[in-house]
């Protein structure tokens, strides 16, 4: 029997078919989906911030950034005899959620959260195979490992199949 397996806000966990991940919630922040299809292994991350490099605290929260909660990510499903060389990924979320649309740094969270989780992909050399980010509404995804379906809902809009 398989099971949906929830990941908080700022937290990571990783699964195997023929169970899936799933995470409530993506504004501003944003879900990072691996998988690695030859043990039909996945991979999920609800990241909140772009950057750990100025925040100076010993007991850092790993998953809440892109920098770090991907790369720890990355280390779990290795753990778990994941090949980077097979990994893709899938995101979502990264909407503009506030009302003061603008140019500040916290109208612009999400936009810079996408950017700091596709530069991270880049440097692990992680394909991005389809991403559904931005706009202005909050998104729920599940992700399926043994197909790698990224499936998105949000409030008033079609459900969608990444």
């Amino acid at each position: 029997m398989s099971q949906i397996i929830k990941v908080g806000m700022a937290d990571l966990n990783i699964c195997f078919s023929p169970d899936g991940l799933t995470t409530l919630g993506l504004g501003s922040c944003v879900g990072i989906a691996l998988r690695d299809p030859v043990l039909k292994m996945g991979g999920l991350a609800h990241i909140m911030l772009p950057d750990s490099t100025s925040i100076r605290s010993s007991s850092l929260n790993i998953p809440k950034f892109a920098d770090t909660g991907i790369e720890e990510l990355v280390k779990r499903m290795e753990a778990k005899g994941a090949r980077r060389s097979r990994m893709t990924a899938k995101l979502a979320g990264g909407a503009s959620m506030f009302a003061f649309q603008g140019n500040s740094d916290m109208a612009q969270v999400g936009n810079r959260n996408v950017e700091a989780s596709k530069k991270k992909l880049m440097q692990l050399r992680i394909p991005i195979l389809a991403q559904d980010t931005g706009k202005n509404f909050g998104r729920t995804v599940i992700f399926y490992p043994e197909t790698g379906d990224y499936v998105i809902r949000a409030v008033g809009r079609n459900e969608t199949v990444i």
